[in-house]
C-alpha cells in the first residue's frame, strides 16, 4: 500500500484516481453487444452467455423446479440470517414512506404530491466471483414496499447453467416474478430492449463491474432510467489513535476482496495508527480465501496521513467514497461536515459489512465519485412523484390575473386565454 504524507491539494486528483478504465475505453464493446441484442434478441444473448459464462442454455429463464430445489439446498441457518436481514431492510425502507400532504398555496388553490410506483423494474445481480444474494434483498424489498407491479431479475449462471441456490431462494422470498440466467452487458441490453424471453423494463437497478456500469450508462440513450452508476466497490476509512487497528484492517480487506478493481483508502491523523493498520492488513490478508483478489486491490490502495483534520475532511469530500468509516473520538462532530459519501459507518463497532448485509440500510451505492450528485438506492428510487392541483373559482380569481400577465409577457397568448375565458365566466356568474 502506498504511503502519502500531507499531500498538497493540487495532487489530490491524481492520488484519488480510481483504478478503472474510462467510459470511452469500454464503450465500443458495450455498443456492439447492445446492437446485436437489439436486433437478434435471445440468439445474441445465448451467444454471449456461451462466450462469457461458458453456459450453453436452451432456456434463459429459471424454472419453478429450479427454485423449489434451491429452497431445499439452503440451510436453515442461512435462511434465518436472510430473514433477519430482510426484516431490518423492510423496517428501514418502510420508514421512508412519506404521507401525502395537501397545501393551500393561496385560498382556493390546493396542491399536493403523491407517490406512484415504477411499474416494471429490472434488477441486475452480479454473480461472477461471489453469489450476491444480499443485493436481491437490497433491491427487491424496497421494490415490493414501493408497489412495483413487475420485478424482473437477471443474474449469470455457472458454466453448467446453474444459479446459486441462495440467489434463487432469496429472489423467490422477495417476490421476484421472473429470473433470467443472463449476466454482464448482455443482461443490461436485454432489460433495455426486451427480447423474445426477457421483458423490457422501465428502470434498471443493481451494481456490477465497470462493464455493467458503462452498459447502464449506455442504456440511458435508449429511453431507459437507471438507479445510479454503481461500479467496482470502494471504501475510505478515517481514523485517529482511538481506532482499533485490527477492526479497521478487516474493514479495508472486506472491500478489497470484492474484486481486483476495488479500491480502499486509509486516511489517518496518526502515523503510528496508520502503520499499525497497514501491518494488520498484511497479517489478515495472508489468511483470506480470496487473498489473490484482495492482494491486487490492496496494491492499488493508499495510506494517507493528514495532520490537519479539515484537510482530511476536504479530501474525503473530494473523493466522495461509496463507503466511509469514521472511527475517531470526535466522530459526531465530523459527521455534519461530510458532504459526499454513499453510506457512512460511525465508530469502532460499526463495520461496513453490517450495511452490506443486515443493519437495514441499502448497499447499492454510488461509486467512482458519483456520491457528489447521486444518492444510494432508497424507496424513492422505485417511485415517481406525481403532483396534483385543484383550484376553485375563488382560487382562480386570486391568481388568474398574475397568470395572464406572465403568459402575455412570454408571448404565450393561448396560455393567457385559457385563464381569461374562465375569469370571464366567473365574472358573468357573479353579476347574475
Amino acid at each position: 500500500m502506498k504511503k502519502i504524507f500531507d499531500p498538497k491539494r493540487a495532487t489530490w486528483p491524481k492520488i484519488l484516481e480510481r483504478p478503472t478504465q474510462s467510459y470511452s475505453d469500454i464503450e465500443p464493446i458495450v455498443k456492439q453487444i447492445f446492437d446485436e441484442v437489439s436486433v437478434e434478441g435471445d440468439t445474441a444473448l445465448k451467444r454471449y452467455i456461451k462466450k462469457f459464462d461458458g453456459a450453453d442454455l436452451d432456456s434463459l429463464s429459471v424454472s419453478q423446479i429450479e427454485i423449489d430445489l434451491a429452497k431445499e439446498n439452503v440451510s436453515e441457518e442461512l435462511k434465518n440470517a436472510i430473514a433477519l436481514a430482510k426484516s431490518n431492510i423492510e423496517a428501514f425502507h418502510t420508514s421512508q414512506v412519506v404521507p401525502s400532504k395537501k397545501t393551500e398555496t393561496t385560498k382556493g388553490v390546493i396542491c399536493w404530491q403523491e407517490k406512484r410506483a415504477i411499474e416494471k423494474v429490472g434488477l441486475y445481480i452480479p454473480g461472477g466471483t461471489a453469489p450476491l444474494f444480499s443485493t436481491i434483498l437490497m433491491l427487491a424489498v424496497p421494490a415490493q414496499i414501493a408497489g412495483c407491479e413487475e420485478i424482473i431479475m437477471c443474474t449469470p449462471s455457472d458454466a453448467n447453467g446453474n444459479v446459486h441456490p441462495a440467489v434463487l431462494y432469496t429472489a423467490d422470498l422477495c417476490g421476484v416474478q421472473k429470473i433470467f440466467k443472463i449476466g454482464g452487458i448482455q443482461a443490461i441490453a436485454a432489460l433495455t430492449f426486451g427480447t423474445e424471453s426477457v421483458p423490457k423494463v422501465y428502470k434498471l437497478f443493481g451494481p456490477g463491474n465497470q462493464y455493467v456500469t458503462v452498459a447502464k450508462q449506455m442504456a440511458l440513450k435508449f429511453d431507459m432510467s437507471i438507479d445510479l452508476p454503481a461500479g467496482p466497490s470502494e471504501l475510505l476509512v478515517y481514523v485517529d489513535d482511538s481506532a482499533t487497528a485490527s477492526f479497521m484492517a478487516a474493514d479495508l480487506l472486506s472491500q478489497a476482496e470484492h474484486g481486483t478493481d476495488s479500491q480502499v483508502i486509509l486516511v489517518s491523523s496518526s502515523v503510528t495508527k496508520l502503520e499499525e493498520i497497514e501491518s494488520e492488513v498484511y497479517t489478515q490478508l495472508a489468511k483470506l480465501p480470496r487473498k489473490d483478489i484482495a492482494k491486487t486491490a490492496v496494491a492499488n490502495s493508499k495510506l494517507i496521513y493528514c495532520s490537519v483534520q479539515d484537510d482530511a475532511i476536504d479530501l474525503i469530500n473530494s473523493y466522495a467514497p461509496e463507503h466511509l468509516i469514521i472511527s475517531t473520538v470526535d466522530a459526531q462532530k465530523i459527521l455534519p461536515k461530510i458532504k459526499n459519501a454513499g453510506s457512512v459507518f460511525v465508530g469502532d463497532y460499526t463495520p461496513e459489512s453490517a450495511g452490506d448485509y443486515a443493519s437495514g440500510t441499502n448497499h447499492t451505492l454510488p461509486t467512482n465519485g458519483y456520491a457528489k450528485n447521486y444518492s444510494g438506492v432508497n424507496l424513492d428510487a422505485f417511485q415517481k412523484s406525481v403532483s396534483f392541483q385543484e383550484i376553485s373559482e375563488n382560487g382562480l380569481s386570486l391568481i388568474g390575473n398574475a397568470i395572464e400577465i406572465m403568459a402575455e409577457a412570454e408571448g404565450l397568448y393561448a396560455h393567457k386565454n385559457a385563464v381569461s375565458l374562465r375569469l370571464d365566466k366567473i365574472k358573468d356568474k357573479s353579476s347574475e
